[in-house]
């Protein structure tokens, strides 16, 4: 089962901020087959589709803030992600009053729920991003279960392998107790002893991972996302991608 790679193009922030197409050409020269947006660079959706279009990359999802789905944000956000050809809009983090309180997650599911269901009849899919704080425990409950325990199965749950890690969480475990749902999957790298480990040089379980995903099935595309560098960004890109392809070939 051969899934696509895509790259978190935050993982190269500073090449796109620089050199926005030529960071595409170097991503797609590398072997990747998508990316994830995290930000336009000053682009329209015209632009950021012929520019990834002319290179053979496809959108494997952007991340979206919160705000950019509410009010009169929403059909633009719509309209932004349809241009572009992405089907994933992904919510990469909430602001601290809606993860304050067990209560406060609680609504934000109850959100997410209703955000998905305006999104469906369009033929997006809305997703939700980890970090520590979702798998640190609050009056009893692991905050990523109460958002996704509470929302409709066709919310995407885009782990981040080595956030959850690094949290204490085990990234098996949580894809298995949501099995299918993963369509999109951050393979991020975390290590107890090296901060600048790259992917496949940390304490991720990856063979393990792999497995999970391929045979629960729904998972659509890796992401890779290094936020630590040993390298330029760009070599941490490539040599990610390196050691993510031998875990799956």
């Amino acid at each position: 089962m051969t899934i696509p790679i895509a790259l978190q193009l935050y993982a190269v922030r500073e090449e796109c901020a620089k050199d926005f197409p030529g960071t595409l050409s170097a991503v797609a020269e590398m072997g990747y087959a998508g990316v994830e947006l995290a930000g336009a660079y000053g682009n329209t959706a015209a632009q950021l589709r012929a520019l990834t279009d002319a290179r053979g990359l496809k959108f494997a999802g952007t991340h979206t803030q919160l705000t950019a789905l509410l009010g009169d944000e929403f059909a633009r956000t719509v309209d932004f992600n349809l241009a572009l050809g992405n089907q994933n809009v992904v919510i990469p983090s909430l602001p601290a009053e809606r993860r304050a309180t067990r209560e406060a997650w609680l609504d934000s599911a109850k959100l997410f729920d209703e955000l998905a269901a305006k999104l469906e009849p369009h033929g997006l899919r809305l997703g939700y991003h980890n970090h520590r704080v979702e798998f640190q425990a609050l009056d009893g409950d692991m905050p990523w279960h109460l958002i996704f325990d509470h929302v409709r199965p066709s919310v995407i749950t885009q782990l981040d392998v080595g956030h959850a890690l690094e949290a204490g969480a085990d990234p098996v475990a949580e894809l298995r107790r949501y099995a299918g749902r993963a369509t999109t999957v951050h393979m991020a790298e975390w290590s107890a002893t090296e901060p600048l480990a790259l992917l496949g040089e940390g304490d991720v379980p990856w063979q393990a991972v792999i497995d999970a995903t391929q045979s629960l099935g729904g998972t659509e595309w890796y992401i890779v996302e290094q936020e630590t560098y040993r390298y330029p960004q760009l070599e941490c890109a490539r040599r990610c991608l390196e050691s993510l392809k031998n875990f799956t070939q």
